[in-house]
């Protein structure tokens, strides 16, 4: 008789596919490139890492992403440490990652290009958006580790040439997991305030892994939206970075940083010193040449014979004033002899006048009776003179 086999369940199989995979792949290394990388709002990163052949989902908690020096981005080859775990809801499995490294330099140069590329096709590169270096800056801002040799350089700098200026350290790490944050958090807190005139960013030399913050996108905004001037001095005079392009004016090493943000105090007291020399002596020259100049104007044919000029333009003023006046004078007598025509004809037919030349206005009723044949001889008359009237 066959022995039952025992039918299981799909979360019992699940559980022993678990057990076998955990406990087979506890502590694995993979190579793999990114692909489809979320940094999702809770600080977990999610992503997939491929070959030709295969992929495989990976997932790395917030805390232990924190020591990644570097921001993941797709198509990125890098080697990952952690463990296979089952995820029994959907029945997957994934990698727990616990630390992750680029598979080589190649590897950060690529990333390096493709955010190079991201950044300027924005326009972050843009000379329309560089702001000018004070000359004479009262406050510094400097972003760097405030134990690092590089402060300590920038500060020996200041102080040889340009002791009247302030510098205020917004301190930070300068390589390592968290520090290109750290970075961007300085720049921000130093553009709160409200008196600084220029701020320094930097860190000395090293790999390209210890310069890699200063590549870092969240570096790279934070540079370009600073209201404050911004000087980039990372490594040494052949390392560029992201933040080199993005930055205002960028700067070989961090002692040439501060050499640019600084005027040079001897240089300021030599020109002094010449000045004062040749203060005296200067001025003098300039009257000399001013009133030279002076003379040669005044003696000039415009300052010789001012008053023609004057002259000519009161002639000028004069003919014009004759002529609106004899224009005037015209019309005004043309409609003179007008109204007097107008007022002849009018007195023409004045009654008075042609009574006073003898003729007499003969009247009937109250009218005047024009014609002989309106008149009527048993009426009363009255016939009206230039001296008088009579009636009949």
């Amino acid at each position: 008789m066959n022995e039952l086999k025992r039918i299981l369940t799909v979360s019992e199989l699940t559980s022993q596919i678990k057990v076998a995979l955990e406990d087979q792949f506890s502590n694995i290394e993979v190579v793999g490139e990114i692909s489809n990388f979320k940094a999702h709002v809770s600080g977990h990163w999610y992503f997939t890492l491929k070959d030709t052949g295969a992929q495989i989902s990976c997932t790395m908690w917030k805390g232990l992403n924190n020591y990644v020096f570097f921001t993941p981005q797709d198509g990125i080859k890098v080697i990952i440490q952690g463990r296979i775990t089952v995820y029994p809801p959907r029945g997957n499995y994934q990698i727990d990652i616990r630390s992750m490294k680029p598979a080589g330099i190649g590897e950060l140069q690529a990333a390096f290009e493709k955010l190079k590329q991201k950044l300027s096709a924005e326009g972050l590169f843009d000379e329309k958006f560089k702001k000018p270096i004070p000359r004479f800056p009262k406050k510094i801002g400097v972003v760097t580790a405030i134990d690092g040799a590089a402060f300590q350089d920038m500060k020996n700098i200041a102080s040889r040439r340009y002791p009247l200026a302030e510098i205020i350290i917004a301190s930070c790490k300068v390589q390592g997991e968290g520090a290109a944050l750290e970075i961007a958090d300085s720049i921000k807190l130093l553009n709160k305030q409200k008196d600084i005139d220029v701020i320094i960013v930097g860190r000395g030399g090293g790999s390209l892994e210890d310069l890699w913050a200063f590549n870092e996108e969240v570096v790279a905004r934070a540079i370009f939206a600073s209201k404050i001037p911004v000087i980039s001095a990372v490594g040494h005079e052949i390392d560029f970075t992201i933040s080199d392009f993005v930055a205002d004016l960028r700067a070989p090493t961090p002692s040439a940083a501060m050499e640019l943000a600084t005027p040079n105090k001897e240089e300021l007291f030599a020109f002094i010193d010449d000045f004062s020399y040749y203060f005296t002596q200067k001025i003098l020259e300039i009257i000399s040449d001013s009133k030279d100049e002076v003379s040669r104007k005044i003696t000039s044919y415009g300052f010789r014979y001012p008053f023609d000029l004057i002259k000519n333009e009161f002639q000028f003023l004069d003919n014009l004033i004759y002529r609106f006046q004899n224009y005037f004078d015209n019309r005004f007598s043309v409609y003179k002899n007008k109204l007097t025509l107008l007022e002849s004809r009018i007195n023409s037919f004045d009654i008075n006048n042609a009574l006073k030349r003898g003729f007499a206005i003969v009247k009937q009723n109250g009218r005047i009776v024009p014609r002989s044949k309106n008149f009527e001889k048993e009426k009363s008359t009255e016939i009206k003179f230039y001296d008088g009237e009579i009636k009949l």
